[in-house]
């Protein structure tokens, strides 16, 4: 016990850091994505889309990832745009495969990931894109 009136300050335990790593709960992740073909041609129907992307996913993760749950929520015929949902764990076998896909009937092509978010709602507007009057 201290003596009343003692300038004795009680020890503080010195500081402890923990780090934590916060992986996001969420159980799908979301892709906006855009195929490019260069020399034009016939563009794929929604389809032939969703085959192209599970047809990229055999090639490069073999029947386990030809398994692998990928939805195509909206697809613009038009843009060649497409909004794909992924389980979260399967986000970097989809992303890969995409990104290593390099043929679509024989024509050169190249898929861009242009946003992904745990969240639907983010791909729902892009300020890149707004027009302003």
């Amino acid at each position: 016990a201290r003596p009343v009136g003692s300038m004795e300050t009680p020890e503080v335990p010195a500081a402890t850091y923990e780090r934590r790593v916060v992986r996001s709960g969420a159980e799908h992740h979301y892709l906006r994505v855009r195929l490019e073909l260069p020399d034009g041609g016939a563009r794929p129907s929604v389809a032939q889309f969703k085959q192209l992307v599970v047809s990229a996913l055999r090639e490069l993760h073999g029947e386990v990832g030809a398994a692998l749950p990928v939805d195509v929520l909206t697809y613009e015929e038009k843009t060649l745009s497409a909004i794909l949902r992924v389980i979260s764990s399967g986000l970097v076998k989809l992303w890969s495969a995409l990104t290593l896909l390099g043929f679509y009937q024989n024509r050169r092509c190249a898929f861009r990931v242009l946003q992904t978010s745990p969240f639907l709602l983010a791909l729902s507007g892009n300020s890149r894109e707004l027009v302003l009057d």
